[in-house]
């Protein structure tokens, strides 16, 4: 699975794609400098259960490490992620 990042002044997505068929996608907006804003994730149904909506959220958290950028994540789906994974809380704002 390939994951791209399209990223502008305001908001950007995660995309995940497989074999070019789209997994899934996770948005954010942009809250200020340094911080992001996770809006929501969703995992094409074909795709469902084989991690996809997490592997999005992890590379949020690398971008935002990489970055030197915070992370609130709104979304219910990688608000879950976060709460099941202390090791993440170092990017949450």
């Amino acid at each position: 699975m390939n994951i791209e990042q399209v990223n502008d002044e305001k908001k950007g997505f995660f995309k995940a794609l497989e074999n070019d068929k789209e997994a899934g996608m996770m948005t954010y907006v942009w809250a200020g400098p340094g911080k992001i804003i996770i809006d929501h994730t969703e995992v094409n149904p074909e795709f469902s259960g084989k991690g996809v909506g997490k592997a999005l959220v992890l590379e949020a958290v690398r971008y935002a490490r990489e970055n030197k950028v915070k992370i609130l994540p709104l979304c219910p789906f990688a608000k879950s992620v976060f709460d099941k994974n202390a090791d993440l809380q170092d990017v949450l704002f």
